[in-house]
């Protein structure tokens, strides 16, 4: 029988992860708080469009979601007219969102209650990565559940790794997003001193990205952080969102993450230049313009 699958929330990223799936030739049912956009994906793909989510996730298997925060969480999970209390007994909920690690653990408990199995599964890649179904995802769960839901998953990622209770994919994404904070700083850092020194930065680039200085962030945002170009990728509030679940988690488990916290001051420099929904490379921004 054809797996049945729900995807609850069609942005940037979920509206191409659930295009992956409908490729794969599973049964896709889609629901999106603006209808028109559900509507939109169905006459793309194979699926079907629902105006409610009950509708969508009667007799899924499983259902995935890619919203906003905790508080989109919330509003989709619980009450009446939510996932929880209309998904069939036995299907397992994968959550894509990058959200806080106590509403991964609350959401698992209540799942578990109604017979339903829970995985927190946060995503990194961004839009490229979830269009080219090359995506790794962060798990947290048991390990039967996971052992389910994966081959699903493995249909937009690259790599899926279950890292341990429920909760361990959105610490895991606090990580990926502390490290990635600290890189982009430097990288900014090191452009703006190149350009400041009067030398050939695309050439300096060229130089030190084949020693101990290369990483992602230099392969594919350097060129256009010299160029000033930012109308494109992981915008600058949606890292600030991330970085201050990352601060507070920090709070409760007595990390010391200050240089985070730094930078989640200096997005917010970018934020009052007009660049929120710029990407998160664009810190050299700020550099630029307080030199």
């Amino acid at each position: 029988m054809t797996t049945t699958v729900s995807f609850i929330g069609l942005g940037v990223m979920g509206y191409p992860m659930a295009g992956h799936l409908a490729k794969a030739g599973l049964s896709v049912r889609v629901w999106n708080r603006t209808l028109a956009k559900a509507g939109e994906w169905a006459s793309k793909h194979r699926g079907t469009a629902c105006s409610t989510i009950a509708e969508a996730v009667q007799g899924a298997d499983f259902v995935m979601t890619c919203v906003g925060a905790d508080k989109d969480l919330t509003e989709v999970y619980e009450g009446d007219g939510g996932i929880l209390a209309n998904a069939p007994e036995g299907a397992v909920l994968v959550d894509h969102t990058t959200a806080s690690a106590g509403i991964a653990e609350h959401l698992a408990a209540a799942a578990s209650k109604k017979g339903l199995g829970f995985i927190d599964a946060p995503i990194s890649g961004g839009q490229q990565g979830a269009e080219n179904g090359q995506l790794t995802i962060m798990c947290g769960g048991s390990e039967s559940d996971f052992s389910k839901a994966s081959p699903i998953m493995e249909h937009y990622a690259r790599a899926v790794t279950l890292l341990g209770p429920p909760g361990s994919g959105q610490k895991t994404k606090m990580v990926n997003q502390i490290a990635i904070a600290g890189l982009v700083q430097g990288l900014s850092e090191a452009l703006h001193f190149a350009e400041q020194a009067n030398l050939d930065v695309r050439k300096v680039v060229d130089v030190i990205s084949k020693g101990a200085a290369q990483s992602w962030q230099m392969e594919n945002r350097s060129g256009t952080m010299i160029d000033g170009e930012f109308n494109h990728g992981f915008a600058v509030d949606w890292m600030r969102k991330d970085l201050g679940m990352c601060l507070e988690e920090a709070r409760k488990i007595n990390a010391s993450i200050p240089v985070t916290a730094l930078v989640d001051q200096f997005y917010a420099d970018v934020q009052s230049m007009g660049g929120r929904r710029w990407d998160t490379s664009s810190l050299i921004q700020r550099l630029r313009k307080f030199r």
